[in-house]
């Protein structure tokens, strides 16, 4: 019990180092600054990014898919994380001058289609391929279990049909094939399959780390198996491309693996350095990653999905990516 109780502290210090990191480089929406160009997010040969670079950190850009380096084509709005997927965008943002946030669904051309209050500070988010289904993920406190530390919380909208799960809380879990329910139950890093149904995420609990399948219509999640964190489901929906902490323990930091859901193969991945983001598949062969670069910056990474090559820099001052 006391090495559980350990792990999970542990577990929440870096949480709370990372969120209070991640704050300290988010930057305001800045309005002020001048588009260099129309980021569309319909689908297409291009990366979308959030920009790290001085000049304008924090706002939503695109590059050529085929030449990631090159020029980039930067909208005025500013996102502390950003996703999108079949024309629709995802932008969890500070709520103006307040020291509040805010979801907001976005169309192909940027413009905001409806916005929601957030509870938290954002950490992570995701679009199914279809554009429909939208999950985010916010650093929250006040649990009595953590002695007022992080935790985190997740959430899911149906854009079609406006259902929301404001948190993952409140679904039936189900672990190792039996019913559990527990206080200091944390969910983060959600990722869909292709029907728009059904997706998976990790869930944390007693100081272990479960990968877990959901069904959004049931309102329902499963653990799979343990050490699997922020999850991101492969375009062809057979392989999940992950973080584990090193030696179970997330002070050591974290390794990024693809997992074969069939086979339940795991294959590390070349980048040797620790990645605390939630891996983004590029294509089909190429896994896409967030690396800090010294306060306010950070890189997008590359390595091979199959544990070959070695990671190179995609883009440089840039975090969040996706392909279009």
């Amino acid at each position: 019990m006391r090495t559980r109780i350990l792990i999970a502290v542990a577990g929440v210090l870096v949480l709370a180092g990372a969120a209070v990191a991640y704050v300290g480089f988010a930057s305001a929406r800045g309005h002020d600054v001048t588009a260099t160009g129309a980021v569309s997010l319909a689908p297409g040969p291009r990366l979308l990014f959030r920009s790290t670079a001085d000049a304008d950190r924090g706002h939503v850009a695109t590059v050529p898919a085929g030449d990631p380096g090159g020029p980039r084509t930067v909208s005025p709005l500013s996102c502390a994380r950003v996703y999108a997927a079949g024309g629709t965008g995802l932008c969890l943002r500070q709520d103006g001058d307040l020291t509040t946030y805010q979801l907001a669904v976005l169309d192909r051309n940027l413009a905001v289609r409806r916005e929601i209050p957030l509870v938290g500070l954002p950490n992570r988010a995701r679009v199914s391929a279809s554009g429909r289904m939208l999950a985010w993920t916010v650093f929250v406190t006040g649990d009595s279990y953590n002695g007022g530390l992080f935790s985190t919380r997740a959430g899911i909208l149906d854009t079609a049909t406006g259902d929301l799960a404001g948190t993952l809380e409140d679904y039936a879990v189900t672990l190792d094939g039996r019913p559990y329910g527990a206080a200091d139950l944390n969910f983060w890093g959600v990722t869909f399959t292709g029907d728009d149904r059904h997706f998976y995420a990790t869930m944390s609990t007693a100081g272990r780390r479960y990968l877990v399948a959901g069904d959004f219509a049931a309102h329902t999640i499963r653990t799979l198996r343990e050490n699997v964190e922020c999850p991101s489901l492969s375009p062809d929906g057979t392989r999940v491309a992950f973080k584990s902490a090193v030696d179970g323990d997330p002070a050591k930091g974290w390794r990024l693996s693809v997992l074969d859901l069939a086979g339940s193969k795991v294959t590390p991945l070349a980048e040797t350095r620790s990645v605390d983001d939630q891996p983004a598949w590029l294509d089909g062969h190429t896994i896409g990653y967030g690396l800090p670069r010294g306060p306010g910056h950070a890189d997008v990474w590359s390595v091979p999905a199959d544990g070959s090559g070695a990671s190179r820099l995609l883009i440089p001052d840039a975090e969040s990516p996706v392909a279009l």
